[in-house]
């Protein structure tokens, strides 16, 4: 059935058709579902931001060579370890080293931000690289409540998340430049966008990025079922609430021009090495960075040599043994087995992969791990 405007204010629409076919992915080689990545630009110990910029570029290069669908970059702030503050800027920088996958955030956390300003900021990018965007949305800040704050300008954070399906509805009418007559903003218009067609001798792109919810747990996956929207839920850090969360999308779903079935991808923490030992050194080191993270001590992702050397208390060791169990790590077959019956657990339509290690050539020797084991087309 059509999607009804007025039971929420503004709906999304953000396919060509009802199909949904900027949307859904193609299965690659032996995989059981499209595989994609989702990246934090992380910086490890001893490199910079320069450095962790480089091996973003060098993954997306590779992963769109093997045939990886979508590259998604998440928006966090005040991390040391995280140099993905500014997904638009980064994206731009992606597009220009990429040809073919789609690029999108994994997500923009638009509570912090002016829903104009992310409706230019994704048609810039729309006319950067033409039917390859896509904009992931999240009502959480992505860092503490003080940084919130300063991004906001207010200490009101909870207006913001409260107010998010309102957010939305106005981000997508700039989106759409369908503001109806008599509303404040009527006209303003997100340039580059639709206005472009109306003014004389205009001619616009019949793309504009597709909205995606992002959650990790059950409010953005009923709004998402109830607009019809595609859904990305965090499984790498809320696994206890992702079947409930996919559970609650699906029976939410309604049909809308944007999709006409559900479609649902979840992000999983996945590190496959050639040897079993490295791959437990390598996230080993990576869940001491969120030991430190979750005690107020943000930092640089650290070596595995540090963290053998680091004495674990038994509360950050249960700790690091609870976060790793959720971390698909191991050999490649070991990797394959686990993101095969975690896709066959959930039901997802799509995994989106994200390492997190120390050195940037973990991570890309991961992805061609990966990438060998499903039998993906080889670089060329």
């Amino acid at each position: 059935m059509p999607y009804d405007r007025t039971r929420t204010g503004g709906t999304p629409v953000a396919a060509t058709d009802s199909t949904g076919d900027e949307i859904r992915g193609t299965v690659q080689g032996s995989a059981p579902v499209p595989l994609s990545v989702l990246d934090l630009v992380t910086v490890g110990a001893g490199r910079t931001a320069t450095d962790a910029l480089r091996t973003s570029v060098e993954i997306a290069r590779l992963t769109e060579s093997r045939g990886f669908h979508r590259y998604w970059v998440a928006e966090h702030h005040s991390m040391p370890g995280v140099a993905s503050s500014s997904p638009a800027v980064i994206l731009a920088h992606l597009a220009a080293h990429t040809d073919r996958i789609r690029l999108g955030s994994g997500g923009v956390m638009l509570p912090n931000h002016a829903p104009l300003v992310i409706a230019e900021q994704f048609g810039t990018l729309e006319a950067l690289a033409p039917g390859r965007i896509d904009l992931g949305l999240g009502r959480a800040p992505g860092t503490d409540g003080a940084t919130a704050a300063a991004l906001r300008r207010s200490d009101q954070l909870n207006e913001g998340a409260d107010d998010f399906p309102q957010q939305l509805a106005e981000l997508t009418r700039f989106l759409d430049d369908d503001f109806p007559d008599g509303h404040p903003y009527r006209r303003i218009h997100a340039v580059p966008g639709p206005v472009q067609a109306t003014s004389p001798g205009g001619v616009q792109s019949p793309h504009r990025p597709p909205v995606w919810l992002l959650g990790s747990s059950g409010f953005s996956a009923r709004l998402a079922g109830m607009l019809g929207l595609p859904f990305a839920f965090a499984h790498h850090f809320s696994a206890q609430n992702t079947l409930p969360a996919l559970d609650l999308y699906r029976q939410s779903f309604r049909p809308s021009e944007v999709l006409d079935a559900p479609y649902a991808l979840i992000g999983v923490a996945a590190l496959a090495t050639d040897e079993e030992r490295e791959a437990r050194r390598q996230v080993r080191a990576a869940a001491l960075n969120m030991v430190r993270l979750r005690m107020g001590r943000p930092g640089l992702v650290p070596t595995p040599e540090e963290a053998e050397a680091h004495e674990f208390s038994p509360m950050e060791e249960e700790f690091v043994r609870s976060w790793n169990a959720n971390v698909v790590h191991g050999t490649v077959d070991e990797v394959r087995s686990g993101l095969d019956d975690l896709q066959k657990r959930t039901g997802a339509d799509e995994l989106m992969l994200t390492s997190n290690a120390h050195s940037g050539d973990v991570r890309l020797r991961s992805y061609e791990l990966i990438a060998d084991a499903y039998g993906f087309p080889t670089a060329g």
